[in-house]
């Protein structure tokens, strides 16, 4: 047998190590050392940093799509917040605009009322206050609806003021609410008198010259009549009592080949409340007392009707 054939690697049976249990303890013992000797000497501290140095960029990047989400929710919930706090403070701005308004509203009828109760002590008829409900539906007519009728004392026919003059008077009377025709309904007319010359004449609605006008009848062209001259009731027809401010005078047409000039008035109750006075026609007026023969003085006996119990109980000791 050549020496080059021969095997030259050990036999295995002369390859004899460590045991698995030997190099466990042996590793164990190792790992234990190390350990000692690192928290001793600190000797893995620069190995350590170096680590954390080259991984810190991988860590950051591997941070950012969480800290997206996080800002991406964040932003989300503060949207979110920020909306519903607006929303909340819109409800309040609107809910304070619609009590200022209401403010605003009770206020200007205050005032009204207070301008009505001082003209129901200057009126010497009998009144009744009333308020405007709604307006008809008829488009062709210039009419509103009140909420008191004959129950409450409403006459056909009575004159309804405000504080600004005559509004229109009441055509239509039923149990619980009646129908007050406007001035410038075009079926309405009024005697009127022109405070500055004292000549009298009749004023009939005109719904459709400047938006609703009234437009005086039957007035001579050569007649003295100025723009601004102002109208008041006449009371020659016993409905409408004395010196009521119905307009004043804005639009004057003479024409050489018409007799009658034309005359339109601006009504002076143009802004209408929701409160008005109705004032029963003159003719339906208690007569005055009859003045007592002894002293002279008008008798106030029957000044208060309905209360004999109460004049009785004066006359006895």
């Amino acid at each position: 047998m050549a020496l080059d054939t021969l095997e030259r690697s050990t036999p295995p049976i002369f390859r004899r190590g460590l045991s698995a249990t030997s190099k466990m303890l042996l590793l164990g013992l190792l790992a234990i050392l190390l350990m000692a000797a690192d928290h001793r000497l600190q000797i893995s501290q620069p190995l350590r940093s170096g680590v954390a140095l080259v991984l810190a960029p991988l860590q950051w990047l591997s941070l950012q799509p969480v800290q997206a989400v996080n800002a991406a929710a964040q932003y989300l919930n503060n949207l979110e917040d920020a909306q519903d706090v607006a929303e909340l403070f819109q409800s309040r701005t609107i809910a304070q605009a619609q009590r200022l308004q209401q403010v605003e509203q009770l206020t200007r009828e205050n005032a009204q009322l207070r301008q009505l109760l001082d003209l129901r002590a200057q009126t010497a008829g009998p009144v009744k206050a009333v308020q405007v409900l709604y307006d008809t539906a008829d488009p062709y007519t210039r009419r509103v609806v009140v909420d008191r009728g004959q129950l409450s004392g409403i006459v056909q026919g009575s004159a309804v003021i405000d504080t600004a003059g005559v509004v229109g008077q009441v055509t239509r009377v039923y149990p619980l609410v009646s129908e007050v025709t406007l001035l410038t309904d075009r079926d309405q007319s009024i005697p009127v008198m022109n405070t500055r010359t004292g000549s009298r004449h009749v004023a009939s609605g005109d719904p459709y010259t400047l938006g609703g006008s009234l437009n005086l009848k039957f007035v001579p062209s050569g007649m003295d009549i100025q723009n601004g001259d102002l109208l008041t009731t006449s009371g020659i027809d016993g409905v409408y009592p004395a010196g009521l401010h119905v307009g004043r005078v804005v639009r004057i047409d003479r024409r050489v080949e018409s007799t009658f000039a034309r005359v339109h008035a601006e009504p002076m109750a143009t802004e209408r409340g929701r409160h008005l006075l109705v004032v029963l026609p003159v003719k339906d007026w208690p007569a005055p007392p009859a003045p007592d023969p002894a002293t002279g003085k008008k008798s106030t006996a029957n000044s208060k009707p309905g209360l004999p119990g109460e004049q009785a109980s004066r006359t006895k000791p």
